[in-house]
């Protein structure tokens, strides 16, 4: 797979120093290979993005909205390899990638709705003072550089890529140099789609060619998902050119559990919140708050239900959980296992890796676990939950919010009243109650304090990359 980029309506090979090796998880083996794209490349792709943007955000609103609607028919008539190769390169299990291919299409649907509404948003504005009018403009934002995850590729970057089209942007995406194959899916529709050359291109590489693209100056903003660290040198970049930026990093979330919930609905909320794509999601509820009156019951049943969890490889068998997606997070979830030991936690459940070919952990459960314990404040971006103690509804809205991250919640409780308080009150930007993490493209994605800058999804997902005009005019 040497023509693994997409610039200005072609597909080239890369020229890059770096050879990436993509990798099965559930073997530990490599099945493609590509080569970076070089910088050069980067600002081929940055200057095809800006030569098409005067057109393309002149393109009516209708024909935008066709565009995306094709991207959504296209990727569902790609299914049964789009979700193979979810299985495959991320290592979900089947029902989990069915749902990240639902919720991309659902998403290209959605902002193609958007979209066909944009030109009434153009309207005029009442003035106070007499002899003036006024009207507002709502226009794209310009070109974007695109930087993706390899947790939920496919997905974040549809969150990414369909409101910037909606917009009237041209895009430059690079994907995570873990899972850049699946991204390749956009390229191959944009060509089927008559998408005008430019308007997408897509660039694969490691940390050279993202630094290559959230430095350049050929950008009007940057939107990023993943990291902490690599979050702040992105923000270093955008504001070195005083650009906007949207980040969406990382979490430390808190489910918290009152003693008069259901211990079954409970113990399923909680075991999804910590094992769906075996922990590595940025909004993975990994502090669990447990209420005195139910805790030793609710420990117990979810210890039971992690055991029973069947971990294994997607493609050969039917699972719950499948491997960590690369040696890398490996060997990092790895390292707080022996950090656990070290700081003498009690382990429920798990606890280690396990000893069988490919990347694969233990669903893992620690109790009663100290607040300065660095698994109680770190992100292991795997299937490792915390657990702790508490009385009363002020402590357990204290110790939720006591985190330097700020992304999701869930509250469980059967009273309703108190869980919309608690809900109010928690710092984050999206809270569940008695629920699965059930993510709609109509809902706002995204966090507070450490958990980035702005929202993703909904309107508001839109709105990032548009910009607002006023036009006054004189009557006199």
């Amino acid at each position: 797979m040497t023509t693994s980029h997409y610039i200005a309506g072609r597909w080239v090979e890369g020229q890059g120093s770096d050879c990436i090796s993509v990798t099965d998880p559930a073997l530990g083996l490599p099945f493609a290979e590509l080569m970076a794209a070089s910088v050069a490349q980067v600002d081929q792709a940055v200057a095809a993005a800006r030569e098409a943007l005067p057109a393309w955000k002149h393109t009516s609103a209708s024909d935008r909205a066709a565009y995306l609607r094709g991207f959504a028919e296209q990727l569902g008539q790609r299914r049964e390899a789009l979700i193979a190769l979810q299985m495959r390169n991320n290592g979900k299990p089947r029902h989990e990638a069915e749902i990240d291919l639902d919720d991309a299409i659902a998403t290209f649907s959605y902002y193609a709705d958007l979209a066909e509404q944009l030109p009434s948003k153009n309207r005029d504005v009442p003035l106070a003072a007499p002899g003036f009018t006024a009207r507002t403009r709502l226009e794209p934002v310009g070109v974007v550089g695109l930087i993706v995850p390899w947790n939920f590729p496919l997905v974040t970057s549809a969150w990414k890529l369909a409101p910037a089209l909606a917009a009237g942007c041209t895009v430059v995406l690079k994907p995570s140099e873990v899972t850049p194959l699946i991204e390749q899916a956009y390229g191959q529709i944009a060509d089927t789609l008559g998408l005008p050359a430019g308007v997408l291109n897509i660039v694969n590489g490691k940390a050279e060619t993202g630094a290559a693209l959230s430095n350049h100056a050929g950008l009007d903003k940057l939107s990023f998902t993943g990291s902490n660290s690599v979050g702040s040198q992105v923000m270093r970049s955008a504001s070195a050119q005083c650009r906007p930026v949207t980040l969406e990093l990382g979490g430390k979330s808190a489910i918290v559990v009152f003693d008069d919930c259901d211990v079954d609905q409970a113990v399923e909320w909680i075991v999804a919140g910590i094992t769906w794509n075996a922990g590595q999601m940025c909004s993975a509820t990994s502090r669990l708050l447990v209420q005195d009156g139910i805790a030793d019951t609710l420990l117990a049943r979810l210890q039971q239900a992690l055991e029973k969890l069947r971990v294994g490889n997607p493609l050969a068998e039917e699972v719950d959980m499948g491997p960590l997606t690369s040696q890398a997070q490996w060997l990092k979830v790895a390292s707080y296992f022996a950090t656990a030991r070290e700081e003498g936690l009690q382990c429920l459940a798990g606890g280690h890796a396990l000893d069988r070919e490919g990347w694969f952990v233990s669903p893992t459960l620690y109790a009663d676990v100290p607040v300065d314990s660095r698994l109680w404040t770190e992100e292991i971006f795997g299937p490792v939950l915390c657990a702790r103690r508490f009385s009363t509804e002020a402590q357990a809205i204290a110790e939720a919010n006591d985190s330097r991250f700020g992304l999701v919640a869930t509250v469980c409780s059967a009273d309703l009243e108190r869980a919309e308080r608690v809900a109010d009150a928690l710092e984050v930007g999206h809270v569940w109650i008695n629920s699965v993490q059930a993510v709609f493209v109509e809902t706002s994605w995204g966090g507070t304090k450490g958990s980035g800058i702005g929202r993703e999804l909904g309107p508001w997902g839109l709105s990032g990359y548009l910009s607002v005009k006023h036009v006054t005019r004189c009557l006199g």
